[in-house]
């Protein structure tokens, strides 16, 4: 795919950058040259190769999935200025 000075110039404004016409020129080249250079990687044989979503093998450990309160209700608050029932107390601001 080739870019042109009016496709750059129509992305600058899109995105609010503005360009003048070398850097319009400039950037088509560049933009041209990536683009040229991605498509290689479309000739790439990637038939045989199975999806992956990380460059190691990894499995995932399992854990039960159970609701707790943790067990620590009383040790969390213990250095809160007010408590009642295993909870903050905090003062009332909405009258």
């Amino acid at each position: 795919m080739k870019f042109d000075k009016d496709t750059v110039a129509r992305v600058a404004r899109l995105a609010r950058i503005a360009t003048d016409d070398t850097e319009r020129e400039r950037f088509a080249g560049e933009i041209s040259s990536i683009i040229a250079w991605i498509d290689t990687l479309g000739e790439v044989d990637t038939d045989d190769v199975e999806p992956m979503t990380s460059v190691g093998a990894m499995t995932l450990k399992w854990r039960r999935d159970d609701v707790t309160d943790g067990g620590i209700a009383d040790d969390i608050t213990a250095n809160a200025p007010a408590r009642a029932d295993g909870c903050f107390v905090v003062p009332k601001i909405v009258e």
